[in-house]
């Protein structure tokens, strides 16, 4: 059994309880990830996992899906995994690379798992796949953490 670290509204609660609990809150203020129709599949202390459904108004000019979105996908799965200690964290720089193309109607999967975190920063590794299991793209993030917690916590 996990030990509690933190309290949620003066309760304790496990890390991946606290996960969770950030991830709702990030959530109900995350407009682009709601428009876009990002879905959270699995969080926990360091890690994250989402998933979307590539549409037609995510096509760029050669008909594939814009790299534009594969990037929001990216950086967005890797805020929910920085911030799920509940500290407030903001991508600082990410390196993508475009492996293959996303197609109208595939689902893409993007989990981030965190490298190493110290003192203020943090990297992490995100890898965007879709239903066939293929790796559409590899992203590596620097965070940095904020310091200020996104949930309340007792005391």
């Amino acid at each position: 059994m996990e030990t509690t670290v933190d309290a949620v509204d003066g309760e304790p609660v496990s890390p991946d309880t606290l996960a969770q609990a950030v991830a709702a809150a990030i959530r109900k203020r995350d407009r682009v990830s709601r428009q876009l129709g990002i879905d959270l599949l699995e969080i926990g202390p360091g890690r994250a996992r989402m998933a979307l459904t590539v549409r037609d108004d995510m096509l760029g000019g050669h008909d594939l899906c814009h790299g534009g979105i594969l990037f929001t996908l990216a950086d967005t799965v890797c805020a929910y995994a920085c911030s799920s200690r509940n500290v407030a964290t903001l991508s600082q720089s990410m390196n993508t690379a475009f492996i293959a193309p996303a197609r109208l109607g595939d689902r893409l999967e993007a989990e981030a798992v965190e490298l190493v975190a110290g003192g203020r920063t943090a990297y992490y590794d995100i890898r965007i796949t879709n239903q066939d299991g293929q790796t559409v793209a590899v992203v590596r993030g620097q965070c940095r953490l904020l310091g200020q917690p996104i949930v309340a916590a007792a005391g």
